[in-house]
């Protein structure tokens, strides 16, 4: 479970039977991928299809979960993820609950563990959190008997939108394995950008990873897990025949960190342009989690343009989501 130097961790060491239980194959919680069989991902990928087809119908709801209650427990802002899991219990007529720190007990100071106890005791059944801490679910997930689904933690994990991603880049090319895949952009401080390495990687793709030496860090910090990943420092000749261009989001901080002598000039040298995009496969798909900062990591002709999958992952997300708590719940 690799995380960025100096970042902030929360994690305790679970034992081997707290991860054991209801789901289809056993699963009590999604906490990341890096436990995930390429069996496991390919099963949920296939009830992501059947989610979807769901979703596709006049009236988007079936019983599976009602009288389940799922709590999605969000301290940082979110929209995409956050609706998306809402809209995924709905849709699977569970009782969902949103559960924001503002304005709760967390003001008057009470811990993380004790919230989700107070939750479990009003009949909580599965947990969605979303924390700036890295290991935050897993450390809940040591307290409540019900399910952990990671909605993103601090630097460390994404694994439902990598699982999007997954499905996205399948549902679009067909298959995932041998697959040419750049990820560029801000990977040292992205929990997506590790996710997805852990998905791609276990599915048989060739994953190339593509920043500035300031927003990637040292390459054994990734090759020591990843190790046939490569590592690349100039996305022109990275994307080359790319079957797929990752774009994550510049959070601008980093220049002020000192990590950037400015936005133009990551711009000019890592965004993801028309004229870059023509050394792809024409067949390229062009990705990014959201949100966009048009004109820095990404220009808006690309966003825009008929290789883009940007929307087709927002909406896949829904389906992916409904497919996680359908395998949880059992």
């Amino acid at each position: 479970m690799p995380s960025a130097d100096n970042e902030p961790m929360v994690v305790t060491q679970a034992s081997d039977d707290q991860f054991s239980t209801s789901s289809p194959d056993g699963r009590r919680h999604v906490l990341d991928l890096d436990d995930f069989s390429r069996a496991e991902i390919e099963e949920i990928l296939e009830t992501t299809d059947s989610m979807k087809e769901i979703l596709s119908r006049q009236i988007k709801q079936v019983p599976t979960l009602r009288g389940r209650t799922v709590v999605n427990m969000f301290y940082e802002d979110s929209t995409r993820t956050r609706i998306s899991f809402e809209l995924a219990a709905r849709a699977l007529s569970a009782n969902v609950v949103t559960f924001t720190a503002r304005g709760s007990s967390v003001e008057k100071g009470e811990s993380l563990v004790d919230t989700v106890r107070t939750l479990q005791a009003l009949g909580a059944d599965i947990v969605v959190l979303r924390h700036s801490l890295s290991g935050a679910p897993y450390l809940i997930s040591q307290h409540f008997r019900g399910s952990v689904l990671n909605a993103g933690d601090g630097r460390h994990a994404h694994p439902t939108q990598a699982l999007l991603d997954l499905f996205t880049i399948r549902e679009k090319l067909g298959r995932i394995e041998k697959l040419k895949v750049i990820i560029v952009g801000d990977i040292l401080h992205s929990r997506v950008a590790r996710s997805n390495l852990w998905g791609l990687t276990t599915m048989g793709a060739h994953v190339i990873l593509c920043a500035p030496p300031t927003l990637l860090g040292p390459s054994h910090f990734w090759q020591a897990t990843w190790p046939k990943v490569e590592i690349s420092h100039d996305l022109d000749d990275a994307i080359i025949d790319a079957d797929v261009i990752m774009a994550l989001r510049l959070q601008k901080e980093r220049q002020k960190e000192g990590l950037l002598p400015s936005l133009r000039e990551y711009s000019r040298f890592f965004a993801l342009t028309g004229e870059r995009l023509e050394q792809a496969h024409t067949h390229a798909l062009v990705m990014h989690p959201g949100p966009m900062n048009e004109g820095v990591e990404i220009t808006p002709e690309v966003a825009t343009s008929s290789q883009s999958v940007i929307e087709e992952q927002v909406t896949n997300g829904v389906a992916v989501r409904m497919a996680l708590l359908y395998r949880l719940a059992g």
